[in-house]
């Protein structure tokens, strides 16, 4: 602790960045994007003296095809086009879960997190909403993204426990790129694009559905 008494102790600015972090997750946009995550991880990282867990995060995101030369904002793109920042949160949400920074609304049980998983594959055939999935699987661990159904965003399911993996589900809105009008959005309710089980091969994790398939190959 620094004898200087203008100086804030090390464990409130410990607790400053992890607050900073989580609200830095939910409304990445309003934060500055992938760019504000990277460097409110790094100094959290550095004051908790993890930089090497973080930089091998980082590697691990690489070697999954999850990090690009533009980050993980790259990644992102070349799978699905449009703007994810709420999905690029999600990534990063990974390792914050990980390490215990992620503080989520609410967490699964192990038998809720197993039901949810084991449906993934069926209940992507079909084109979904944001209010389909809540009403089906209940609100989420996290939410990456506003709450205005005018745009995307992200909802994340997890347990309480880190080794299990987040199942994320992304979801669009926006305007209509062969419509006249770039306003309103596309959608009354955000409609589900992919399930991801935030594990493994980054372009493997994915399960999308028709839609999410229909903007793929637009």
């Amino acid at each position: 602790m620094s004898d200087d008494p203008d100086i804030r102790p090390s464990t409130e600015i410990r607790d400053h960045l992890r607050r900073e972090l989580n609200l830095a997750l939910r409304r990445p946009g309003m934060y500055g994007g992938e760019v504000a995550l990277r460097i409110l991880f790094d100094h959290l990282a550095h004051v908790e003296r993890r930089e090497d867990r973080w930089s091998a995060g980082r590697q691990e995101w690489e070697a999954r095809g999850a990090f690009t030369s533009t980050g993980v904002t790259g990644a992102f793109t070349s799978l699905i086009p449009g703007h994810h920042e709420d999905g690029v949160a999600s990534v990063y949400a990974e390792f914050a879960h990980a390490q215990g920074w992620l503080q989520a609304d609410h967490t699964l049980t192990l038998h809720e997190y197993r039901a949810l998983r084991a449906m993934i594959s069926a209940w992507a055939s079909c084109d979904r909403t944001l209010t389909e999935v809540t009403t089906v699987f209940g609100p989420p661990s996290i939410r990456f993204g506003g709450n205005n159904p005018r745009y995307g965003k992200a909802l994340g399911y997890l347990t309480g426990a880190p080794e299990e993996p987040m199942i994320a589900f992304h979801l669009w809105n926006g305007p209509d790129p062969a419509a006249e009008q770039h306003w309103p959005p596309a959608y009354a309710d955000p409609v589900l694009l992919a399930i991801r089980v935030c594990e493994g091969d980054f372009g493997q994790s994915f399960t999308f559905t028709p839609e999410g398939r229909r903007r793929r190959s637009a």
